[in-house]
């Protein structure tokens, strides 16, 4: 933009300026009377419908699935790509407010008057990538399978007891592999080569709480007991 362009660019901003209404309190009062608006809609419907609870929180199920808020899949789908326990800081915190300050900076970066995005290339370039980013991270976070799998290789007659130790609610308190978490519960990845099989067995019937007991399964479904039990012994 040279000289003449902006001194043009200042007198038609001076002129529709002086033709404009004051922000306050003509903004102040339209902004404030739909403020008042959504609010008094929220009231009534709060009281109309009501607000679903959903059941109380059993902190002993072994069958919740955890999943974030769709707003949050992008965060989620970071922390599955992002597998080191050492490295979720940096996934949940460090990355996302690295791109925020990197956005906040931006006019800083780019001070091209121009307000055509074709003619800011930096500017609009940041915008697209930032949005073509959450936009494939949530995606792939609402598609994605369920937080309780174990994507470690076993031979394929341990694979049902790795579904059941899946599905089972193991990793809400323990690792195995690069899945699940640090604790309370200590780490199962190589459980196998600190107890024997009959150890194994008798910790998941009378485990220390609060982790739950395993008796029920082994009355309703040995089967899927002595698969659970051959996998864990497996883990060396």
């Amino acid at each position: 933009m040279n000289n003449r362009e902006k001194e043009q660019y200042l007198r038609e901003y001076h002129v529709l300026k002086s033709q404009g209404k004051p922000f306050f309190p003509y903004a102040v009062l339209k902004d404030s009377a739909m403020a008042c608006l959504v609010l008094v809609v929220i009231i009534a419907m709060a009281i109309i419908f009501g607000a679903e609870l959903g059941p109380k929180a059993d902190p002993s199920t072994t069958t919740y699935t955890p999943r974030p808020e769709w707003y949050f899949f992008f965060l989620f789908e970071l922390l599955r790509v992002v597998k080191p326990p050492a490295l979720v800081f940096m996934a949940t915190v460090g990355i996302p407010t690295i791109c925020m300050v990197l956005l906040i900076l931006l006019p800083f970066f780019d001070r091209n008057p121009e307000r055509n995005p074709l003619r800011r290339p930096i500017a609009t370039l940041a915008g697209i990538t930032v949005i073509a980013a959450m936009a494939y991270l949530t995606i792939e976070g609402a598609v994605a399978g369920s937080p309780t799998e174990i994507e470690m290789k076993v031979p394929h007659s341990l694979e049902p007891g790795k579904a059941v130790a899946a599905s089972s609610g193991c990793l809400g308190c323990h690792k195995i592999g690069d899945n699940g978490n640090s604790g309370p519960g200590p780490q199962l990845t190589k459980i196998g080569a600190r107890l024997p099989r009959q150890a194994i067995a008798r910790t998941l019937i009378n485990p220390t709480p609060p982790m739950p007991t395993y008796s029920k399964l082994r009355q309703q479904n040995p089967k899927e007991f002595n698969e659970l039990v051959d996998f864990l012994s497996s883990l060396k």
